[in-house]
């Protein structure tokens, strides 16, 4: 059957199909994430085996994840989805709490993303210096603008900004094993930690590590505009994490083979540094483009999600009612005017910082709740039509589980500032939350 071509009023468009899984996942998490972090790992773990071991141990518990958000999303193909799967699973305020924090880490990650397009803009367009803040509201509202059109214009955009994304780090890694480079020097090598100093840094690598890897199953927040979600939601989410892992080793070896691991420690940016060594003088243009590209997508996608969270919240007496309005192309435009609204405050008021730290928190705790999601849906609803069976349950979802605690324990230790604030956030959220069921109750 034809899919319909417009979307009656609060009624999105099943239009979307794999290669938008695919943009959406893998277009969301590889970024500048990855030519940054590794100059953390090497500080912490000097020495290439540690450094790679790090990265593949990442690599596992992305696809323990996988397993988990492939079967969720797959069960219940909804917009909105880990709010869906922590209200279907805990109950409203599990719903509202997982929705409130990814709604605004989005907003704030819009904004911070946005502002660092405009400050990386001159590298590229001298005349554009001094003029960070003019540009990154350019970026963002242009973009806010192709998705207005509908939810095709969202996709057309993500699928083509992924794919140049894809080509041009698979070009920076051939690159690095091809062209000649003269030898880096080293700065004076580091010491290994051992004991409970290499148990605190590993850690602390994860820490950095598992935030690179997050946004692969970001799939999920239009399981309802997927047309074969059983199918495209499992497909999208491990492809998404397989490529993702792909490009992240090869890249971190293609770094190892340049760069001296210890001129690779602290560095705030170790792609400029292998950039430089590979082009010269062009390097910083060469990478700058690279990075202002997968900024881009995960702009763009920040924006797509951060619409379907409001209107699924809505849908559920939430958030407002009116936040479940779609247009005719299948956008939400009430939700994608809202966290439009909030980016341009984060990136006036310039808090965005601040509040993403406390919300590195929230995400640690949010995956946990995705994992105890499924283990209580498998308890209570078994019959429930499951296209997809997370592979090992439950070993591997115990796995994930305990690893998760892990590294909430290790962001506690290692931010204890951020983690006394996110507390207060999570008790004052409740009193708020009761408010809202109130007016609710009253509407």
């Amino acid at each position: 059957m034809k899919a319909p071509t417009d979307a009656p009023k609060h009624h999105l468009l099943r239009v979307l199909g794999i290669t938008f899984g695919l943009a959406i996942g893998i277009g969301t998490t590889i970024g500048g994430g990855i030519l940054r972090t590794p100059g953390d790992i090497a500080a912490l773990l000097p020495t290439p085996l540690l450094f790679m071991a790090v990265w593949v141990f990442g690599a596992i518990n992305a696809l323990l994840g996988a397993t988990v958000f492939s079967e969720l999303g797959a069960m219940l193909p909804r917009a909105g989805g880990p709010y869906v799967f922590a209200r279907r699973a805990l109950g409203d305020y599990a719903g509202f709490f997982v929705g409130y924090t990814y709604w605004i880490q989005i907003c704030a990650v819009q904004a911070a993303l946005s502002l660092l397009i405009g400050e990386y803009m001159p590298v590229l367009i001298p005349a554009l210096s001094g003029h960070a803040l003019g540009v990154a509201f350019t970026v963002l509202l242009v973009l806010v603008i192709l998705q207005w059109q509908g939810v095709r214009w969202g996709g057309y955009v993500q699928t083509i900004v992924t794919l140049i994304k894809v080509l041009a780090f698979t070009a920076l890694i051939i690159a690095a094993f091809v062209m000649p480079h003269a030898a880096a020097s080293g700065a004076p090598a580091l010491a290994v930690p051992h004991g409970l100093a290499l148990m605190a840094a590993l850690i602390l690598a994860m820490q950095g590590i598992i935030f690179t890897y997050n946004g692969f199953f970001y799939v999920c927040f239009f399981g309802e505009e997927l047309r074969d979600p059983g199918r495209d939601v499992p497909r999208a989410v491990f492809q998404s994490v397989l490529t993702i892992i792909a490009v992240y080793v090869l890249l971190n070896l293609a770094f190892l083979w340049v760069l001296p691991i210890s001129r690779m420690a602290h560095a705030p940016f170790v792609g400029g540094l292998m950039a430089r060594a590979l082009f010269g003088e062009r390097g910083d243009r060469i990478i700058t483009a690279i990075v202002m590209i997968s900024l881009l997508g995960t702009i763009n996608a920040q924006i797509l999600i951060s619409a379907r969270v409001l209107l699924a919240m809505g849908r559920n007496g939430l958030f407002l009612r009116r936040a479940t309005t779609v247009n005719r192309g299948g956008t939400p435009t009430v939700g994608l005017a809202l966290g439009t609204l909030m980016a341009g405050a984060f990136m006036l008021s310039g808090t965005f910082n601040a509040v993403l730290g406390v919300i590195a928190v929230f995400m640690v705790v949010n995956y946990l709740l995705m994992y105890v999601s499924l283990m209580m849906l498998r308890r209570r609803e078994p019959e429930t039509p499951r296209p997809y069976h997370a592979w090992g349950y439950p070993w591997t979802t115990l796995l994930a589980t305990g690893i998760g605690l892990v590294f909430l324990i290790g962001v506690i230790a290692s931010d204890t500032r951020h983690t006394l604030i996110a507390l207060a956030c999570l008790l004052a959220s409740y009193p708020v939350y009761l408010g809202i069921r109130k007016l609710r109750c009253r509407m």
